[in-house]
Parts: C-alpha cells; structure tokens; sequence
C-alpha cells in the first residue's frame, strides 16, 4: 500500500540499541539485541523497527544522566528558553511529517495527529514562557517574637534526574509535557517511551538533542518492556519519576519507587451530566466528539453520560445522529474521524465488554460491532451502576447513557467511581453549575462541554486512583523542582 516508510527500517537497523543514550552515542553503526516491530493497526504493515534495550543500557541512561545533571543545573535559564524554542520552531517546520509519524505508528486519524503536532508546538513554547516565572519569594522571618532578624527566602531548583515514562495514545504531545517542563528546569531526563510509538519519540528527541542550545548527555532515550521500567523506578539516581499510563502499573510505581517525588497520570472514567434545561443538540454534538475520538482511547474519554428522565429518549435520539456522521476507517484520510483502536486485542476486549452488557440488560442503539482492529462508535442504553462497561476505565470507542431523575442522582452515580480525572454537566441553570463546581469530586470539572477538553496550560490530572501530581507547564516544572531555603544573618 505504499506506507512503510523504508527510511525509518533503516535508521533504526543502523543506530541500534544506544542511539539515544546521550548524544555521544547517536550514530552507532551496530546493534545487538531483539528487534521489534511496530505495525500499523490499520494495514497491518511493519512501519518501524527497533532495538528494544536491556536493563544494562536503562542502567547507563541513569548514569549518564546522573553526570549531565551537574552541568544542567549550573546552565544559564536563557539557554533552556532558547533550547525549548528552538525545539518548538523545529518542529514547526516539520509538522507535516511528524504527523505522519503519528498515525503511521498508532494509526491515528491523521487530521487528530496534526492537531496533536500543533498542540505540542503550542506546550513547548508555553513551558518556555514558563521559564519566566521559576520563582521565589523572601520570608518574614521575624513575623514572630521568636524569628531572628535575618534575610530569608526560597528559589526553586533543579529536582535532579527525572525518568518520564510515557503512553501510546498521545506519543507526541505527552513526551513534550514531560522533558520540556524537566529541561527547562535544570533536569536532565531518561525517556521511556511507549513501545508502540518509538520512531514519534525518537523524532521529537532528537529534535532536543541535536539543538544548537542543547545541554550535553541532558536527555536519553530508552526504549523496553517492564523490567527496563522496573529498573528506572526503582534505581536510587533519579528524584523525580514521572508517568502516564495505566493504574495497575501506577500502583507498582508506587510501591517499588522508595523515596522520590512520584508524579502519576493515570486512568479515569469520565462522566457528563445532561440536565433538562441544556441545549441538547450542542450536548449531543460534543459528546460524540468526547466519546469516540481517538477511537476512545484517552484517559479523559467520555465514557458515561448521565441524563435527565425527562429528556433521556430525545438525548438519546440526537446522540445517535451525531454518531453517525463520523467516518470510521481509514487514519490516512483527512476526512477519517475514528480509525482502529491500538491492537485487535483491545477492540476484542472492548467488544467482550459490550456483549457482556447487553447480556446483563443494556441495549446498543448504535454500533456495537467490530472488524479486526475496528470498533464502531458504540452507545449502550439501559445501563446500570453495577455493569463492568461503567465501573472500569474502556479506553475504547463505547459510552454509556445512564437514565436519572435528578442532579442528586446524577452526582451520588458521577462520584461513586474510584476514578477522578474530569467530569461535566451540560446546563442552563446557573445555580446548578456553582454547585457542581464544588460537589464534583474530579481534579478538573468543565461546564456545557465535554470531559474530553484539556487545555496544555491548565493544571491537569486526577483525584482517587486517577492520580497524584499535575501537569501543565508550569505545574509540571513545580513537580520537577525542589525548594531551596536561604537565611542570611
């Protein structure tokens, strides 16, 4: 079909398994080791191979950066600024390309990768400004009739080595939130990338590491399984662990890190409340946007709808049109707006998932069925509090519509989920929204729109499994720097 691209077969048979240990390293002529292959989870093709990396070589990643953590964090602020930007117009250039990237490795519909290159270049430029504002402030330490008569303040500095472990979903964007935030903070970074993106990772790093205002051996790139993972976690050089993924793994991050400051991103279960003054067709409109981009597979994904008695069947209704104007199929078409999830054993899941709710009572009303690694956009009715399809994380191409008689229904069904990374409500009632701005128990809440909508400057993450830690540039750069206090008798 024309799309492996041989070029990316060939610098990756070529640079071998330490092509992004530190820059000294790029360019090797040998490899050793197993190779993998990414295929296309629509054609089917091999679009990229790799040397997957041994726990020696995570090993040396932490120790190269371990040094290049002493010449980070003595480098000048204006560096870093200059170094962020220079990446941003880089990939600037090259957005085209890197869009296609994107869905030649994950098959993302490619005008949602486009939007995903853009989204990126606007996070580094962000952080960038962000660089601005790594600040201080002086301490009144004589405030109490104990406090001496000194000079006293704090700065923030440099956390250390930081190990930014990151998904498939957002191979691109997501990289960014992690290294940009740590590199213009004085950081040096290990990156381990999801395995089913590595050429996405390794284009944006070395976009970094062949800056003319890059900082030596500040950023690494390791790609493996669980025990190259493991084995980052749990080594005693890096401060500051940063992750994006499941909660299964975020648990065993968390019991096996020790003593660093762990910055978790993790599932969720996102919900919306449609009330009966809202505007249904506007309701409509963005919950099959929220629901089924990226087939579903976003931690902030729509996944369960609750609605008023009284407007259920209209919404219902409207939300099923709206599912069918989608175009499902084909990432390589600018017009595609769902492509195939991930692998053909997360749609066989997903679809496993829908039978067993329909088996426990639920009705399909739209899609429901499946074609390798195709799911069509799904909407279940007649769902209730105790099926699996709204109790866990899907991460695929399904939401549910869940009948209540009221907000106080809506809420107590909306927060009795272990999960807490956004929620919403559709409204008109004023009253209403103040009052679910406080009783949503969620690390974001949004009013007449999607749980799906993030913007890369906001703080964003979760409460309850959903999490620990925010990122966003600036948040992030907090998560990533310590504080320093000075007196001065």
């Amino acid at each position: 079909m024309g799309l492996i691209p041989e070029k990316f077969l060939e610098i990756f048979e070529k640079l071998g398994k330490k092509e992004l240990i530190a820059k000294k390293l790029i360019g090797s002529t040998e490899y050793e080791g197993e190779l993998g292959e990414i295929i296309n989870p629509y054609t089917k093709e091999v679009t990229t191979k790799y040397v997957k990396c041994s726990v020696e070589d995570a090993k040396e990643a932490l120790n190269v950066a371990k040094a290049a953590f002493e010449n980070t964090k003595k480098s000048p602020l204006s560096q870093r600024i200059a170094w962020i930007n220079d990446v941003a117009d880089k990939l600037e250039e090259r957005k085209e390309e890197f869009a296609k990237f994107i869905t030649l490795e994950v098959a993302k519909p490619i005008s949602q990768a486009k939007v995903e290159v853009q989204r990126c270049i606007e996070n580094l430029r962000i952080c960038a400004a962000e660089g601005y504002h790594i600040l201080g402030e002086t301490i009144p330490t004589d405030a109490t009739p104990s406090g001496a008569k000194t000079t006293s303040f704090y700065k923030r500095v440099p956390a250390g080595v930081v190990v930014a472990i990151t998904p498939f979903n957002f191979p691109l964007n997501l990289v960014a939130h992690k290294i940009a935030p740590a590199l213009i903070a004085g950081n040096s970074v290990v990156l381990k990338p999801t395995p089913e993106a590595p050429y996405t990772a390794y284009a944006i790093a070395k976009l970094f590491i062949d800056s003319e205002y890059a900082i030596k051996d500040a950023l690494s790139v390791v790609y493996g399984d669980a025990d190259v993972g493991s084995t980052l976690v749990t080594s005693s050089i890096p401060r500051v662990i940063s992750f994006t993924g499941s909660v299964p793994v975020g648990k065993i991050i968390t019991q096996n890190a020790g003593i660093k400051k762990v910055a978790l991103e993790l599932g969720g279960n996102a919900a919306t409340f449609v009330e009966s003054t809202a505007d249904l067709d506007w309701a409509a409109q963005r919950c099959a946007i929220g629901a089924f981009a990226n087939s579903g597979q976003v931690c902030i994904s729509l996944q369960r709808i609750y609605v008023d008695e009284k407007i259920y069947d209209e919404f219902a209704e409207k939300l099923g049109k709206e599912s069918s104007k989608l175009k499902v199929g084909n990432p390589f078409e600018e017009d595609t707006f769902m492509g195939p999830l991930i692998n053909e054993d997360a749609a066989i899941r997903a679809e496993n998932w829908i039978k067993s709710a329909v088996k426990e009572g639920a009705r399909i009303i739209a899609g429901g069925k499946r074609e390798g690694n195709i799911l069509e956009p799904t909407i279940l009715a007649d769902v209730t509090d105790d099926m699996k399809i709204v109790c866990e994380e899907v991460f695929a191409p399904i939401v549910s519509l869940v009948k209540v008689k009221s907000y106080e229904e809506a809420l107590e069904k909306m927060n009795n989920s272990p999960y807490g990374l956004q929620y919403s409500m559709f409204s008109n009632r004023i009253d209403l929204m103040q009052i679910a701005i406080d009783d949503f128990e969620a690390g974001g809440v949004i009013i007449n729109d999607i749980p799906t909508l993030r913007f890369d400057i906001q703080p964003y993450g979760g409460v309850k499994l959903s999490g620990i830690g925010r990122e966003g540039p600036r948040y992030a750069i907090e998560e990533m720097t310590e504080i320093k206090t000075i007196i001065i008798r």
